[in-house]
């Protein structure tokens, strides 16, 4: 402990002598943001950086300090800073007006490509995050079942409002919440023949987010969706962030077809959006020519600017080819990260797929939140530090996530980086 302790002094002494003007700046916005802060999870101390400006993978801050951007937020920042086909769609859709108060030309077109990706969405609505996505999902499981309660996995991140980490979130929406442990057939399976009568959704991310970037294992997510089926609740998956991996998102990589999926993310272009979905007979309840019809409503459902960027990203960026290649060469750098620390006989492993990823301490892999070795978060918060002085930008949770814009040479230089910052500071856990 004392030795962690004097590194991490070390680390931050630097680290704020560094960053005079983001420290200044931080300190200013308190006046009239609590802790100059309006995003939570961007917050870590003694201070967080203060970004001036983005282009392609790289982010400068206020400072004159340039850096690879590994947070890319928080996987909204696929595309990177500065694509010009997405930046040519924002500009054209802007010339023709920002909210119009009615339906417009771009709607129906992303609503086509994204049923295209994912077969589960043979409707959907838009909204504006991933936390409305999951939030309406979750209530509209509710009104088709009439059940009340909804099972999640520990330490899963749903949004803002359906947080459940180690402690509990008390801004949570207050739900009738049934908690087990991610990847634990046992005892999902003991908590459904228990309490599946009263069980409206199941709501999983099929890699388990916050929590570390785990993966759920085929077997799991195979009793997720042979149990709800036999219980009569709904199966959400959220994949506002494991959309991006490969053509169809987790429920394409895993042949398991969800009846809800939640969207959200880089599928806006890098612009605020979200999407929830299903089959036709769970959607076809908020057709507004209904006498009956579920009500959702939304000032920017379908804002004129985030869906022209979501529709150019699909058809021209990210297209079904790139994302399988950009899947196999995010996962081939996951590999050899994960092999490079080994062969140095480091106590690190990689979690995650593909391009979303997490460093764990211990000798095996975690596979739950419970399953999280207790010295994790303080390698991740030494390489977080470190990381910046080497110019990589990680989250200070420890997520990397991987952009279209990164060459085979700064990937190259990201897992150099990688490997040194977690051979030089495992020493002192």
């Amino acid at each position: 402990m004392e030795r962690y302790d004097g590194r991490l002094g070390e680390l931050t002494e630097r680290y704020v002598a560094a960053h005079p003007r983001s420290r200044a700046l931080m300190e200013q916005a308190g006046q009239h943001l609590p802790g100059g802060n309006t995003r939570s999870v961007l917050h870590f101390e003694p201070f967080p950086l203060v970004m001036e400006s983005g282009w392609a993978d790289r982010l400068r801050d206020v400072d004159s300090s340039e850096y690879i951007d590994c947070a890319g937020e928080f996987s909204a920042g696929l595309y990177g800073h500065s694509d010009p086909t997405i930046r040519a769609a924002i500009e054209a859709a802007l010339d023709n007006g920002l909210v119009l108060g009615a339906p417009n030309r771009y709607e129906a077109r992303l609503a086509e490509l994204i049923a295209q990706r994912f077969p589960s969405l043979e409707q959907m609505r838009f909204c504006n995050s991933g936390t409305e996505a999951n939030l309406l999902a979750v209530m509209t499981a509710r009104i088709v079942t009439g059940r009340d309660s909804i099972l999640v996995f520990s330490g899963a991140y749903h949004g803002g409002v359906l947080s459940y980490p180690t402690g509990g979130n008390a801004m949570n929406v207050p739900l009738d919440v049934v908690m087990t442990p991610f990847n634990d057939v046992e005892s999902f399976t003991s908590v459904m023949s228990q309490q599946g009568p009263k069980i409206a959704a199941v709501l999983v991310e099929p890699v388990l987010g916050a929590a570390g970037n785990m993966v759920a294992s085929q077997e799991f997510l195979e009793a997720l969706r042979k149990l709800t089926r036999d219980h009569g609740a709904l199966l959400i998956f959220d994949e506002v962030k494991t959309s991006r991996l490969g053509e169809g998102g987790m429920q394409g990589r895993t042949a398991i077809t969800p009846d809800m999926t939640t969207l959200g993310k880089y599928l806006g272009g890098g612009l605020s959006f979200g999407a929830f979905g299903g089959t036709r007979h769970v959607m076809e309840r908020f057709d507004p020519g209904h006498p009956d019809a579920l009500k959702h409503a939304g000032t920017f459902n379908n804002n004129p600017l985030s869906l022209a960027a979501g529709i150019a990203g699909l058809r021209e960026v990210f297209t079904r080819e790139r994302a399988e290649e950009f899947l196999s060469i995010s996962e081939r750098f996951r590999e050899e990260l994960a092999s490079e620390l080994k062969r140095r006989g480091l106590p690190v492993q990689v979690s995650g797929l593909g391009s979303i990823l997490s460093l764990h301490y211990g000798e095996t892999l975690p596979r739950n939140a419970e399953a999280v070795h207790p010295a994790t978060m303080k390698l991740r918060r030494l390489v977080h530090l470190d990381c910046l002085e080497k110019g990589v930008y990680l989250t200070a949770r420890g997520d990397i996530f991987l952009s279209l814009p990164m060459t085979e040479g700064t990937l190259t230089h990201l897992k150099d980086s990688l490997v040194a910052s977690a051979e030089s500071e495992v020493a002192y856990l």
